[in-house]
């Protein structure tokens, strides 16, 4: 089973709907600083059920929505969605 997309909207600082794809085999993720490379991180782990404000380097849970900027105004909702892919049957779910 791997990730097969992962759709942020909203989520800190992916305020437009963005979608990543993976494909089987060594993805990876690189960007300068401040581009956004560990909030993709935090995301899966928020999609996963993760609650604790600190383990998505937050002080509260609303810190997870877009904040704003000078061009953008702040959103009132964060949204990620997760597709799993289980072609492989390592779970064996008849889905």
């Amino acid at each position: 089973m791997f990730v097969r997309f992962l759709r942020l909207s909203g989520f800190k600082s992916f305020a437009d709907p963005t979608l990543l794809e993976f494909v089987r085999g060594v993805n990876v993720i690189v960007g300068p600083n401040g581009s956004g490379k560990s909030n993709i991180a935090d995301a899966l782990g928020w999609v996963l059920g993760s609650q604790a404000p600190s383990s998505m380097r937050g002080a509260s849970m609303e810190d997870v929505i877009f904040a704003g900027s000078e061009e953008r105004p702040r959103l009132g909702i964060a949204e990620v969605d997760l597709t799993l892919d289980n072609s492989t049957r390592i779970l064996p779910l008849d889905v």
